[in-house]
């Protein structure tokens, strides 16, 4: 007879171009169904999957973490082994632990964090580049996109970088970074952390500092935006999804403690940075 079924926390990477994003959809290809799929072939069984959160169709992730819960005679090594050995090019698996069973990917996360690829160099025109970073490749003002990226930071609401509406859990972030810096010699890379996010927020963020770094629009208008004044004022259009990658899901030590020393990850790599 079967024993407590176990709990995994699983590090997923995703090249998110060929993907409706993350949730699964009847009739789409997304990453959580992929998942699943792998899971159903390995087990013989449906499992259903839990992921930290949602990403959109064309996003990527070097730090999405999801968790499942299997029977008991699986253990982390084998688990990472056959995923990787099923899973599709585009998705793969970094590490794999064995976590209490009351972990809950989304719940228990308390920030989370996104870069954003800028690409400013003809180079990024290149095929091995484009699908990964909005190919901008214009001259902007490193000192507008600093400083307005420094306004970003604290608590405020941006319900005018939301698309949809979180009517019943508010609008207002904490925004513990946001900093612009060299992206290798392709252009700028953006990072934000903050404890949660409204949905497109990151993109329609992005979108508006290149306008104001391109002096399209003036840098006062972001600390407007983020104060919720009445008026006219709206966000510039959002930055495409491509550019787009969930990098590092954090949670307090003891939501993902190793249980029983139970854990895997791929060789040579170090987790979470």
């Amino acid at each position: 007879m079967s024993g407590t079924p176990r709990r995994f926390y699983l590090l997923v990477h995703y090249d998110g171009t060929e993907f409706f994003g993350w949730q699964v959809q009847p009739s789409e290809r997304t990453v959580q169904g992929e998942l699943e799929a792998a899971l159903l072939s390995l087990t013989g069984a449906p499992r259903s999957i839990m992921g930290s959160g949602r990403t959109d169709r064309g996003v990527h992730a070097t730090g999405q973490v999801a968790s499942v819960a299997l029977p008991d005679r699986w253990a982390a090594p084998e688990l990472l082994r056959a995923l990787n050995a099923v899973l599709p090019d585009d998705v793969w698996v970094e590490e794999v632990r064995r976590v209490p069973a009351d972990f809950h990917p989304r719940y228990d996360a308390t920030r989370r964090s996104y870069r954003y690829h800028l690409g400013l160099s003809a180079l990024t025109n290149s095929p091995f580049h484009r699908h990964t970073c909005w190919p901008l490749r214009r001259e902007l003002d490193p000192e507008v996109l600093a400083r307005a990226a420094s306004e970003i930071e604290g608590e405020h609401s941006f319900h005018a970088f939301a698309k949809a509406g979180q009517e019943e859990r508010g609008h207002h972030c904490t925004v513990e970074r946001a900093e612009w810096a060299p992206w290798d010699d392709l252009g700028l890379a953006f990072t934000i952390t903050a404890n949660r996010y409204l949905h497109h927020m990151v993109r329609y963020l992005v979108g508006t500092m290149v306008e104001m770094g391109l002096g399209a629009r003036p840098l006062q208008d972001m600390k407007a935006l983020l104060a919720g004044e009445p008026g006219t004022l709206e966000t510039s259009p959002p930055a495409p999804p491509e550019g787009l990658f969930l990098s590092r899901v954090e949670y307090p030590p003891e939501a993902i403690a190793v249980v029983d020393g139970d854990q895997a990850r791929a060789p040579g790599l170090r987790t979470g940075t």
